[in-house]
C-alpha cells in the first residue's frame, strides 16, 4: 500500500493540469493530502455540507490524547480521563465541520450537492484562462 500510495501522492503533487477538489465525506490526515487537499494547491477546493476535514477524527484524537495523558500521569483518575476524552471529542466534532473550515477560508465554499455539476462546470471553465506550467514529472521509487 505504501508504494502505491506514494505513486498517487507523486502523481498529484507533480500534475500540471487544473486540479479541482470536492470533499463529500471525511477527509483526514494523509488521505487529505493524497486526494489533493489544500496542501497540493488545487485551483478550487469545494466541500459538501456532509464533509469533515481535520488531522484525524474526534474519536481517534480523543483516544490518542487520553492515552498520552495516562502515560504522563499514572495517578490520573478514570473520571478525569473520561472528561478529557469528552472535551477533546466535542472540540474535534465542532472544528472539523465544513462550516468551521469555510469560515477560515480553508476552502472555496460549501456547495449544495444539487449544484455540484454547475459549480464544477463553472470552475473548470475558469481554469481555461490560466497558463499551464511546464514542469518535469518526478519519479518516486521505494
Amino acid at each position: 500500500i505504501a508504494r502505491e500510495g506514494a505513486k498517487m501522492v507523486s502523481a498529484v503533487a507533480t500534475a500540471r493540469v487544473p486540479k479541482l477538489t470536492l470533499i463529500t465525506g471525511a477527509s483526514y490526515g494523509a488521505g487529505n493530502y493524497a486526494m489533493c487537499g489544500r496542501a497540493y494547491d488545487p485551483r478550487y477546493l469545494f466541500t459538501w455540507p456532509t464533509s469533515r476535514i481535520g488531522v484525524m477524527g474526534g474519536e481517534q484524537a480523543a483516544g490518542v490524547l487520553t492515552s498520552i495523558g495516562r502515560s504522563r500521569d499514572s495517578d490520573a483518575s478514570p473520571e478525569g480521563a473520561d472528561r478529557l476524552r469528552a472535551d477533546v471529542q466535542a472540540r474535534y466534532e465542532a472544528e472539523t465541520t465544513p462550516w468551521y473550515a469555510t469560515a477560515r477560508l480553508w476552502d472555496d465554499g460549501v456547495i449544495d450537492p444539487r449544484d455540484t455539476r454547475t459549480v464544477l462546470g463553472l470552475a473548470l471553465q475558469s481554469t481555461l484562462n490560466a497558463e499551464i506550467e511546464d514542469s518535469p514529472i518526478g519519479v518516486l521509487r521505494m
